[in-house]
């Protein structure tokens, strides 16, 4: 049976909450537009309700190398037709980094989170960036620079701001949630996704 080009695989990482009931819903949400959501648990089944433990359980595991290495271990075995690499939070940072090491990417959708590009990154990947204004994890001037390295790269970058939301609004279990913004960025995002297909 051929492949029905209008649907996306998606990989989606999750935030350092872990995989918790907002991201299985918001991988939920991308399903119910038809595309296929992976979720991999980078965190083995924990869920963290601060981020102070959060950042000690990750300390205790490897920290960012380590996460990095379970996030391709997960996706790896799925990325030869080409993924849609999507993050929230500290999973927007896994998610960019392997976008621009996948020549085959499709696309880069960040929730609440970015990383830093090599001097020499290379990518044609579009991008498509949500993110709260003022963000205290991401300043202004992070943000800047980080477009225009993306763009120095080759990506086609959307940035998309949400004037006083939370960090992470997306999530409806945490104070940061802002149901209004959080409508309108999933609502840009499956326009992003969809316009992939075209």
């Amino acid at each position: 049976m051929p492949k029905d080009p209008t649907v996306a695989q998606i990989v989606l990482f999750h935030s350092s909450h872990g995989l918790n009931p907002a991201v299985r819903g918001a991988a939920d949400r991308l399903r119910a537009a038809g595309h296929t959501v992976h979720t991999p648990d980078l965190f083995e089944g924990r869920t963290f309700d601060d981020s102070e433990a959060s950042r000690s359980y990750q300390e205790e595991v490897g920290g960012g190398d380590e996460l990095l290495r379970r996030a391709v271990t997960a996706s790896a075995p799925l990325s030869e037709g080409g993924l849609v690499y999507a993050g929230i939070g500290l999973g927007g940072a896994i998610a960019q980094n392997l976008a621009l090491a996948d020549e085959k990417a499709r696309g880069l959708l960040l929730l609440h989170g970015t990383s830093d590009l090599r001097e020499d990154a290379v990518t044609g990947v579009p991008v498509q960036l949500h993110m709260a204004e003022p963000d205290p994890h991401e300043p202004e001037d992070w943000l800047n620079a980080w477009y225009l390295r993306m763009r120095r790269a080759g990506a086609e970058v959307e940035v998309h701001r949400y004037q006083g939301a939370g960090h992470l609004f997306t999530d409806p279990d945490l104070d940061d949630y802002d149901a209004e913004a959080a409508e309108r960025a999933w609502a840009a995002a499956l326009d992003f996704l969809a316009d992939l297909e075209e």
